[in-house]
């Protein structure tokens, strides 16, 4: 094709999945210095995007929301056709992000093998269940098929000075001071298989109060904030659970000294701001596993466990989880000494 004047990306799913796309957007953007460059995602996800100084427009589809409906799609659509996009390439393979692109009447659509993907008129094979390669890869792979060398891989995440400042307020409020060691804790996940048992949390925190200057500070959305309950209640940690917005909690762990979760999108926060990180993992379903979804950092660890399952069903799992029970608090403990 000829060089593109107008490049659209989609990703329209979760929080950390957007965190691991920005790279793509970076090495379009030195590939096409003075092409115009604009990305879809969802409403909770444009805080990760709206300081990115590599984009010309984000522009927000809400897929269960207001954009919800057949007929909201088509409108959708019909206003990206007036800002005629020459190319587009969809991240994440749905049914509307290939419906989207192929009313917008964008020429050039690149995606995957996957969902609707007769209305795409280039194809990669795709290959992300079998997990050969970590997520950031797989998304640099549709950069590759159009011949950019994709070298960078670097995630650009935004701090906002109001939310540093916020954030700064509230921790000296609590108690918590810029040489204090501050462990933040992140224990909920979008599903249970994901979500390392609260018990195992509380017995953890308890053994890393023992350790001298530390601070710990636990936090979860708005709408996850039972399962910081118990943990927030142990003497001497600071309850954070669904009181910071997106960009509050990236001002947040850009404080750390370390960072403790379940599998989850704050992982992937952390893993590119280069803060060390503890990511805990169940799951040994190919697609699932920490080969593809692990954080990426070079201070970034990840704890998992093979219970010899022959099949992994995921959130279906009919064994309790017993990947997730395997790992101890005593071995989180013991990798979260090396940062404190």
């Amino acid at each position: 094709m000829n060089k593109p004047r107008r490049i659209l990306i989609i990703r329209t799913d979760r929080l950390g999945d957007v965190v691991l796309s920005t790279p793509v957007i970076k090495n379009l953007r030195k590939k096409y210095p003075d092409n115009y460059i604009s990305f879809i995602c969802r409403p909770y996800t444009k805080k990760i995007l709206e300081q990115n100084p590599y984009l010309d427009e984000l522009i927000v589809y809400d897929k269960y929301g207001n954009d919800k409906s057949f007929l909201a799609t088509l409108k959708f659509a019909l206003s990206l056709r007036k800002k005629k996009f020459d190319l587009v390439l969809i991240l994440h393979p749905t049914n509307r992000s290939h419906l989207i692109a192929f009313l917008a009447g964008i020429p050039k659509r690149i995606g995957w093998d996957k969902k609707l993907s007769f209305l795409l008129t280039d194809k990669l094979i795709h290959t992300k269940g079998q997990g050969k390669k970590h997520e950031l890869e797989y998304n640099l792979d549709l950069l590759r098929y159009l011949g950019i060398s994709a070298e960078d891989k670097e995630i650009y995440i935004p701090i906002k000075n109001d939310c540093r400042q916020k954030v700064d307020k509230i921790l000296e409020k609590k108690g918590i001071e810029e040489k204090d060691k501050l462990i933040v804790i992140h224990p909920s996940a979008s599903c249970p298989s994901k979500r390392w048992p609260k018990d195992k949390f509380i017995k953890l925190v308890k053994m890393l109060k023992k350790e001298k200057d530390i601070k710990i500070a636990i936090i979860t959305s708005a709408d996850q904030k039972e399962f910081g309950k118990g943990i927030s209640k142990i003497e001497g940690v600071v309850d954070l659970c669904g009181c910071l917005s997106i960009p509050e909690t990236i001002a947040l762990i850009k404080r750390v000294r370390l960072f403790i979760s379940c599998d989850s999108g704050p992982v992937h926060i952390a893993a590119g701001l280069n803060k060390p990180v503890i990511s805990i993992f169940g799951r040994s379903q190919a697609g699932l596993s920490p080969k593809r979804w692990a954080p990426t950092g070079k201070n970034s660890y990840f704890l998992h466990k093979d219970v010899g399952c022959k099949t992994c069903l995921a959130h279906n799992c009919q064994k309790g989880f017993l990947c997730l029970q395997a790992v101890k608090p005593s071995e989180v403990y013991a990798l979260a000494k090396k940062f404190v």
